[in-house]
């Protein structure tokens, strides 16, 4: 496949006004893409950079087309008319990438119920929304994809120990993947998830995990985007219900040099939850 295999396609993309999301949507850009930036920001937030309005920016200087949706994903009528607009716009949509989530680090004790909500409001119930939303018009794509930003299942109970409500609410997640790729096998609609392998320099990191110094220890999101990109260039057919992780797509790809990818070159890197 080229390297312009997006060109034209139309992506979805939920919390794409910084971070991971932005990410995947600046490389989709380069190839041409369509890009809808989905998320909440709509002013400048005092700890959280990036706007659906300056994520648009930044997707048409990289060589896209943008669609500024404000819209938050708890919300069913909000997606819907996010998703209308979208088809309206851009004629349909080819990608949906769910990349949107919500995350509290805290055992059972200390979760208060507004924060269990949201997070299971977000991630599991929100990815499963945009994706019902989606799927009409990702069945009439010649090759459409879903992608979730959700780790593999693993029953392991120290994944559930520290933090169990979050561990639900992304393993909600990473179960739409499980049941969607079975669901649509025989209509040809890829699903699959993507983690990274490591921490990854996010404003949730700066801000919630660890500030400077965690960030230090991270990779930048490119690598993720990079790795999103070469799974939603795969044909759709032959490529679903799979737990991908970011290094391990790239390697596949033929890349050998992770440590460009690195906030501090060489530096030990923090392995990510769930792996």
């Amino acid at each position: 496949m080229t390297k312009s295999d997006l060109r034209d396609k139309t992506l979805f993309i939920t919390g794409a006004s910084r971070g991971i999301g932005k990410a995947i949507a600046l490389r989709a850009a380069r190839d041409g893409a369509n890009v809808v930036v989905a998320a909440k920001t709509a002013k400048p937030h005092p700890k959280l950079p990036g706007t659906v309005g300056s994520a648009v920016e930044e997707i048409e200087a990289a060589g896209g087309r943008g669609l500024a949706s404000i819209t938050d994903i708890r919300f069913e009528d909000q997606v819907r008319a996010a998703v209308d607009l979208a088809v309206e716009t851009f004629g349909g949509i080819d990608i949906l990438v769910n990349n949107a989530s919500a995350i509290h680090l805290a055992g059972t004790l200390d979760v208060p119920m507004k924060r269990f909500d949201l997070m299971h409001s977000v991630n599991a119930r929100g990815t499963f929304l945009t994706s019902q939303a989606c799927l009409p018009y990702l069945l009439k794509s010649d090759n459409p994809h879903i992608l979730n930003l959700a780790p593999p299942l693993n029953m392991d109970p120290q994944w559930f120990g520290g933090h169990l409500a979050y561990t639900m609410s992304k393993y909600g997640m990473s179960m739409c993947v499980l049941g969607m790729a079975e669901e649509f096998r025989d209509e040809g609609v890829a699903v699959n998830a993507l983690w990274p392998r490591t921490v990854v320099a996010t404003a949730a990191v700066r801000n919630l995990l660890g500030g400077e110094e965690t960030i230090k220890l991270c990779r930048r999101p490119e690598i993720v985007a990079d790795a999103a990109h070469a799974i939603l260039r795969r044909d759709s057919r032959g490529c679903t219900g799979n737990f991908f992780i970011d290094d391990e797509v790239l390697a596949a790809e033929g890349v050998t040099d992770f440590d460009r990818y690195a906030v501090t070159p060489g530096a030990e890197l923090l392995p990510d939850f769930f792996l």
